[in-house]
């Protein structure tokens, strides 16, 4: 994989964990992947030293990866200065920007990316899973309640897991 790519997709369908796996298949090491959270590290100043960290080479790996989470939480400053490196990005270095809000990230950014949609998981794929994790997990739970679980999550894998355990916490036979 070369440069930048960004995944776009709704919360808790697996955007960050694609990432990891795509690092991963690229040869990555884990000292080698630096995943930044942009909802708390979003200024410039942040913009700023991920720009002067790029030019360090990899420890271990052909590549160094940067996987942004939350990219759109990047203010218009930092965007405009991890411009120029996400222009020509040194060649150790890889990019994936992970996003639930795609219009938020300039188009001089956009332009220069391969871009993933993810579309939302379907409530039958989810219930699948919730039945994989309840019998699992020694869980009674009737295919109504997984049903409803999954109408709930809204697409969302990891809303779905997070209802379900909230659900047991009230006894392991959920109806």
């Amino acid at each position: 994989m070369q440069g930048i790519l960004v995944i776009e997709a709704g919360a808790g369908t697996g955007k960050t964990t694609t990432a990891s796996f795509l690092v991963n298949l690229a040869g990555c090491n884990s000292e080698d992947v630096v995943e930044i959270d942009a909802a708390s590290q979003r200024g410039i100043d942040d913009a700023s030293a991920l720009r002067e960290g790029v030019r360090v080479l990899p420890f271990s790996s052909v590549k160094k990866a940067y996987i942004i989470d939350e990219a759109h939480m990047l203010t218009r400053e930092a965007f405009n200065a991890l411009l120029k490196t996400l222009e020509e990005p040194p060649e150790h270095a890889m990019f994936i920007l992970c996003t639930t809000e795609l219009e938020k990230v300039p188009e001089t950014i956009i332009s220069r990316t391969q871009h993933l949609k993810f579309n939302k998981i379907s409530n039958e794929n989810i219930v699948l899973e919730l039945k994989k994790i309840s019998k699992k997990e020694d869980l009674d739970i009737e295919d109504g309640a997984l049903r409803l679980i999954a109408f709930f999550s809204e697409g969302s894998l990891r809303d779905a897991q997070n209802i379900l355990f909230q659900s047991v916490s009230l006894g392991k036979k959920i109806k």
